[in-house]
């Protein structure tokens, strides 16, 4: 899934893009808030991790426009400020939470996947499907108790596509999980993926949707 990170902090950003990305999450980092609100007005965002203190357009800001566009996104707000009165600022301001610095990256995570659970209306982070049972914490995949071996790739086109069952998932948007700002997308990587998800978990798991993209049916 892809993240939008929004910190000016070289040293805490590059923290947590790592982890992040340890964690199989696709990591925009964005170092202000001008920056980051061109991110978003072009990108779709699973969630976004936001520094209040934010050169040229401020975090607190950026989150007050972004919710008045109505763009729902999760937002996971980090600052220095970590009063009662800040916590309850940013809160009331639209953020889904609220985390002070300095901060363990494991909760940090752990606090993302929350949120994410919560967007998709899910209460526990096992997402069991079929025959499937996938744990995002552990990234790990069984089919009927067995461990299927994922690359990342093709985990984060999984994830996607039972996250959002019976929606159709375009290549356009699931290019969009997989490959970040610097990356370059290879013409067929969708296709491939695809395709190895089927040989690994079941041909029928994954429909083609013609002229559309790819769909998990919803149970």
């Amino acid at each position: 899934m892809r993240v939008l990170l929004v910190e000016d902090d070289d040293l805490t950003g590059c923290g947590i893009e790592a982890g992040l990305r340890q964690a199989s999450f696709t990591v925009d980092w964005a170092r202000d808030g001008h920056e980051a609100g061109l991110a978003l007005d072009a990108t779709s965002y699973a969630l976004v991790v936001l520094d209040l203190g934010l050169p040229r357009v401020s975090g607190m800001d950026l989150l007050k426009r972004l919710r008045e566009a109505g763009n729902d996104v999760p937002v996971l707000v980090l600052s220095a400020r970590g009063t009662v009165v800040d916590r309850v600022g940013g809160l009331e301001a639209g953020a889904d939470d609220y985390l002070g610095k300095p901060f363990d990256l494991t909760e940090l995570i752990a606090r993302c996947r929350a949120l994410l659970r919560r967007a998709q209306g899910r209460s526990v982070e096992l997402i069991r499907y079929r025959e499937l049972t996938v744990n995002p914490a552990s990234q790990t995949v069984e089919v009927a108790g067995k461990r299927v071996s994922l690359t990342s790739r093709e985990w984060a086109i999984l994830v996607q596509l039972l996250t959002n069952q019976g929606i159709p998932q375009s290549r356009a948007r699931l290019e969009e999980c997989l490959y970040g700002w610097q990356e370059e997308i290879d013409s067929n990587a969708v296709e491939v993926h695809v395709s190895n998800l089927r040989k690994k978990l079941g041909a029928k798991l994954i429909r083609t949707v013609r002229n559309i993209g790819y769909v998990v049916e919803k149970q």
